[in-house]
């Protein structure tokens, strides 16, 4: 045996006048209904395997969207009552091992999983049940599966973690699979096994990029995916519903099928496989939430970040209410949502009760990624308790979100590495939050200006040669990294900055440009082409979008794997089911 040393939405509908061996299940694409009759004896009872690390809410909403409900592991001895066993593994290989070993659980846990009653993993809840993995130094799994669990190859060109939206290809039949095809799920991770003769008879789905990954595993009842369903939308709650109760779910699966009129682009329907397949590039629905003059928390957006109205007493402007917004963004087809929290009163992010509060009901209706910025960071209240950067993190994941975003305080981390001579000392939010929680779960939101020079060789930071010259005819241009939201610059420039988040252990960068904000006539290309030249983790382009052609514009141009826009989706400018039949009809990876 292989041993490494550690050193370290189908939308479900319940009905709540129905007994409790009813359930309808609506699908989005079709909103057909098929009535899901289980016999007296099913139990709607899940055991989850919360062991404290990451968003787990989703899971948990996912579960209970389909009619069940939860008993937690707080004991080693509840794994041998459990009937069904859910394991949603969340952060890093070691810190997982770690955790389950200090409770006593590992034991048990082997004992369950040999025991023949239904257990299915989630992402590191999949990686776990190897012989070990290269994360953390180098770690013993489980030994269930055999293999190692190894890193994707950062030299093939491609972003790494692999974050996003991906196809699976079953190898055989299953009730968990059946009837999903290889319609797209959502992927996040740096690590992935790699399907051989020694786990050939376990391998129940794989995935390509830069190769070929496993991407779902199954034998008798141990079933595992290294994608995460719960936010993988309709097509997430299909595959748990086929692990939850199987026979149902096929059977609901082969009436709908049987029911639906053939696919087209305007039902989003998630059965449709037209287009290329692969990684899809990803769009993605931001809102900045801010406290008003009232006190209520609503949507704003600004030109060049200023949120207020030009008139009429100058007040924030209000484009929508949180929740409301991010579910309709759902229901359009967003790959994923992400609250950007500017408020400027917080005194402690971990009494943010209203930003919390909106990340627990968004999670109970979003049912793709959601990420959170805004006061990610160690800090002090008024009271003088003090929170590191991983525990304010948590505060945060455990109220819904997946990821978390650092803004000005990424500036201050970089500046400190340069300064050290490009050494990481563990210090950083950035360090301290992904060691715990894995760098897929780290984003760092950049705010960079456009500078012009006339001769690069005169400032210290990577310019390009500029198809937009300066006021003055300058050929170059860098960009200076701003705090603050915009309003003080840094000598720090954005190319040097994303090397450094990089470094420190961030997994993917939302790349701003103020120039642009809010100016709708398309991303900065230059910009977003230089930084995702200079590294390897994923970029998501921000600021300046304005119609479906710059989407396709910025993917085409640059590296960025994701686009982000807001305003023009919060006023119905440009709606994300339009965008993405752009990118379709561009031959652009999408998620349909």
């Amino acid at each position: 045996m292989h041993t490494l040393s550690c050193s370290q939405a189908a939308a479900v509908e319940v009905s709540t006048s129905a007994p409790r061996t009813h359930c309808r299940v609506v699908t989005r694409s079709r909103a057909s209904t098929v009535a899901c009759h289980a016999s007296n004896s099913l139990n709607r009872e899940v055991t989850l395997l919360d062991y404290g690390a990451g968003n787990v809410r989703s899971v948990r909403n996912a579960i209970k969207k389909l009619g069940y409900t939860i008993r937690d592991v707080e004991k080693p001895s509840d794994l041998a009552s459990a009937e069904k066993l859910i394991f949603p593994g969340v952060g890093s290989y070691g810190q997982a091992i770690r955790i389950l070993t200090q409770k006593g659980l590992v034991g048990p846990l082997k004992d369950y999983i040999a025991s023949g009653r239904p257990f299915l993993g989630i992402c590191l809840g999949l990686q776990l049940l190897f012989e070990g993995s290269e994360e953390s130094g180098g770690c013993e799994g489980l030994g269930i599966i055999p293999g190692a669990v190894t890193q994707f190859d950062t030299t093939l060109g491609l972003p790494v973690p692999h974050i996003g939206w991906n196809n699976i290809a079953p190898t055989r039949g299953s009730a968990l699979l059946d009837g999903v095809g290889d319609r797209r799920v959502y992927f996040v991770h740096s690590y992935r096994a790699t399907p051989s003769p020694a786990n050939a008879d376990w391998v129940l789905a794989t995935t390509q990029y830069g190769g070929e990954f496993v991407s779902a595993v199954n034998r008798g009842s141990v079933s595992a995916v290294q994608f995460h369903p719960e936010k993988s939308g309709s097509t997430g709650l299909d595959i748990l519903a086929g692990f939850l109760h199987p026979d149902q779910a096929v059977a609901a699966r082969g009436a709908e099928r049987a029911a639906a009129p053939s696919p087209t682009f305007s039902s989003l329907s998630p059965t449709s496989t037209s287009g290329p397949h692969g990684l899809a590039k990803r769009v993605i629905a931001c809102l900045d939430v801010r406290s008003n003059d009232q006190g209520d928390l609503v949507v704003t957006k600004g030109d060049q970040y200023d949120v207020r109205e030009k008139e009429g007493g100058r007040d924030v402007r209000n484009l929508g209410k949180p929740v409301e917004l991010a579910a309709r963004y759902f229901d359009e087809g967003a790959d994923e949502v992400a609250f950007l929290n500017i408020t400027g009163f917080r005194d402690c992010v971990m009494e943010d009760t209203p930003m919390l509060e909106v990340l627990r009901r968004a999670s109970e209706r979003v049912f793709v990624p959601l990420t959170v910025g805004g006061g990610i960071k160690a800090l002090t209240d008024s009271s003088g308790r003090s929170f590191s950067a991983a525990e304010v993190a948590a505060e945060y994941f455990r109220s819904g979100a997946d990821k978390v975003s650092i803004g000005s305080d990424a500036v201050d981390a970089a500046q400190g590495y340069y300064a050290r001579g490009g050494v990481p000392d563990g210090s950083t939010a950035i360090e301290q939050i992904s060691a715990v929680y894995g760098k897929q779960a780290v984003v760092v939101s950049i705010d960079p200006r456009r500078v012009y020079v006339t001769d690069p060789a005169a400032v210290p930071h990577a310019t390009v040669r500029t198809s937009k010259p300066g006021p003055n005819g300058e050929q170059y241009c860098w960009w200076q990294c701003t705090v603050k939201g915009g309003r003080e610059g840094r000598d720090i420039g954005a190319v040097e900055l994303a090397r450094a988040v990089e470094a420190l252990g961030a997994g993917e960068i939302l790349l701003n440009c103020i120039d642009n904000d809010g100016v709708g006539k398309g991303f900065d290309l230059e910009l977003v082409g230089a930084v995702s030249k200079a590294v390897t983790i994923p970029v998501i382009a921000s600021s300046g979008a304005g119609c479906p052609e710059h989407f396709s514009e910025v993917f085409h141009s640059t590296g960025a794997a994701a686009a982000l826009a807001a305003g023009i989706f919060h006023r119905r400018e440009v709606g994300i089911e339009q965008v993405k039949k752009h990118l379709a009809e561009q031959n652009i990876p999408a998620r349909l």
